[in-house]
Parts: structure tokens; sequence; C-alpha cells
């Protein structure tokens, strides 16, 4: 007869956006953890590590919470937006984007974003992917040749 998987029982899925080798003890880490008994210095020392060769992009955290206090984390492709803003070396979106737009992407730029968020997109297809980034990247006031 088979052995039964024991399985700990989930308290909570958190999800947060962090700066790639960043992650601190101090908000907003620190208080969404904190209320689920996470220890906050171990999960800010293993996303580090994990992280530390991302750069400065914004890393988007699934982290499981289980009833005896551990944890597990996935971590994510980095923000559409913040790419976008990486790639045209601005600090923020239009505030107006249907009026002010804050810069130009070409078909090029579309793909290489869509090449590295494809783990994390709901399509293989290219074509898809650019219309997907092209679209995030229209609502922040970004004109794309699509």
């Amino acid at each position: 007869m088979a052995k039964k998987k024991s399985k700990k029982k989930i308290k909570a899925k958190v999800r947060l956006n962090i700066p790639a080798g960043k992650a601190t003890p101090a908000p907003p880490v620190g208080p969404a953890l904190g209320q689920h008994g996470v220890p906050l210095m171990d999960f800010c020392k293993q996303f580090n590590a994990k992280t530390a060769k991302m750069g400065n992009d914004l890393i988007p955290v699934i982290l499981t919470v289980y009833q005896d206090r551990s944890f597990d984390f996935i971590t994510k492709t980095p923000v559409t937006s913040s790419l976008i803003l990486k790639k045209l070396g601005v600090k923020k979106g239009s505030g107006v984007p249907n009026k002010e737009k804050i810069g130009k992407l070409s078909r090029k730029d579309l793909e290489e974003i869509a090449e590295i968020k494809m783990p994390d997109l709901n399509t293989e297809d290219m074509d898809k992917a650019v219309k997907i980034i092209a679209g995030t990247a229209e609502s922040m006031g970004v004109e794309c040749e699509a």
C-alpha cells in the first residue's frame, strides 16, 4: 500500500511586487508578511539571493504561507510596466495617456519585452504577446509600432 503524502495546511497566499535583490523587513514586505507570522529575515535573505542578478526590476512574488509558519515562494518575470519604462528611460507613465505621450516603442522593442515576459503570458505566439505588451504600453501613454 502506497504511503500518503502529508500536505501542509496553507494559511495564506500573499502577492507582492518587490525590487530585485532589495527585500527588507520594512514596508511593504514587513507588514504584509508579519501578519501571517512569516520569519521576515528568512524570506528577505532567500528572495534577495534568488533575485540578486535581476537588476533593479520590480519582481512579482507569490508567497504561500503554511500553518506551521513555514513558507515557499515563486518569483515571476519583471512587471511589464517597469520593463516599458526602463526601455524608454523615463520615471513614470503619462497621467493622461490618450493625450500626453511619453515615448514610442518600435516593433523590435515590443518583441524584446515580450520575450522576457513570455513565461508569464498566456500565449506562445509572438504576435499575440506583442499585442499584450503594446496594450499595456498604450495605457501608459506610449505610442507603439505594432
